[in-house]
């Protein structure tokens, strides 16, 4: 077995696509160009920082054509421009990209079922009008209890495939796998940003990163117990951490540390392996309403990341729809 450090001819990046699904986690269509990965994410903050880039200025301006051709009042005008300008990015990205973008349902909306199931739609029919199929769009949706119900419904009644985001607890992983969602987003670098903070320690060896742990815990278990769901490691603070996932079935990275992985040629070892997971000697658990909020509310690290992980996106949402108001009104 070769070394973890020993020089390879592959850049780091390249290796780590023959283990793992290299996914972009950016709204700027450059960097996906120049990093060819296979799918994409997208989020409010992403969006409203390139919604103020001049390049992205004309899917501003159709998106608030869309929206003023619907009419209603401003409010309903603002929330179709808002839907439309995510469709758009998505659209642009799916250009780029052979596989699928994940387009983020609104946070103010993380604890209404009936709100987020809507909300998918809307945006699944959108981008059905522009002629893409469901089948390439992942719906992102907070990992709330409700969000999880929302999960359920869209994919087992609509066939709509779910991102479920701002995962940070093996409870909540596993009550999306059991409502039958496609893919998880466990956040490893917030994970890794509490533990800094409330701890003091400032850093981890890869292996011993909690959030990599974290990650590595939800995979072997989704394995172990033939979950279709998939894990998509995301919000990385360092190239260790990607490497200590690798092996996971995608891994989404910003475009810095994805031109670092492309820079070196470390080999690259994996460390996530089904057939390890499938050897591994775990307990089952069943995760009820009442077991996820328990295990949620006990999980401190994973109840404050959670609630600060929708108010920040719900954040970006609001400053976003403050760009398009003005749009609107000119």
């Amino acid at each position: 077995m070769s070394s973890p450090n020993k020089k390879a001819t592959l850049s780091t990046l390249d290796q780590l696509k023959q283990l793992t699904t290299v996914v972009a986690d950016t709204g700027d269509f450059e960097a996906m160009k120049k990093f060819k990965p296979t799918d994409a994410t997208t989020n409010p903050s992403l969006i409203f920082a390139a919604a103020n880039m001049p390049a992205y200025q004309n899917l501003i301006d159709d998106a608030v054509s869309y929206a003023k051709k619907c009419g209603g009042t401003i409010e309903e005008q603002l929330t179709n421009t808002m839907d439309k300008v995510c469709v758009n990015f998505g659209l642009e990205i799916l250009k780029i990209i052979p596989g699928r973008v994940s387009t983020e349902v609104d946070a103010r909306l993380s604890f209404d079922t009936d709100a987020m199931v809507e909300k998918a739609q809307t945006l699944i029919a959108l981008y059905k009008e522009a002629g893409i199929s469901k089948e390439r769009i992942l719906i992102k949706l907070s990992s709330t209890w409700e969000g999880v119900q929302a999960a359920r419904i869209l994919e087992s009644k609509y066939g709509i495939h779910c991102n479920m985001t701002l995962i940070f607890n093996f409870y909540q992983a596993v009550a999306c796998a059991e409502a039958g969602a496609t893919l998880i987003s466990p956040f490893v670098g917030r994970i890794f940003d509490w533990y800094v903070k409330t701890t003091g320690q400032k850093s981890f060896e890869p292996l011993e990163d909690p959030g990599v742990k974290s990650v590595t815990k939800i995979f072997n278990y989704y394995k172990k117990f033939d979950f279709k769901t998939v894990v998509m490691g995301a919000s990385f603070r360092n190239t260790g951490e990607i490497l200590g996932l690798a092996g996971c079935d995608l891994l989404t990275i910003s475009p810095g540390l994805l031109d670092k992985l492309s820079q070196t040629t470390d080999a690259v070892q994996a460390h996530l392996d089904k057939d390890n997971a499938k050897a591994l000697d775990l307990e089952r658990v069943t995760v009820t309403e009442q077991v996820f909020r328990w295990q949620m509310n006990e999980d401190e690290m994973a109840n404050d990341k959670l609630s600060e992980g929708i108010r920040k996106f719900a954040a970006d949402a609001i400053k976003l729809e403050n760009v398009l108001k003005e749009r609107l009104a000119a």
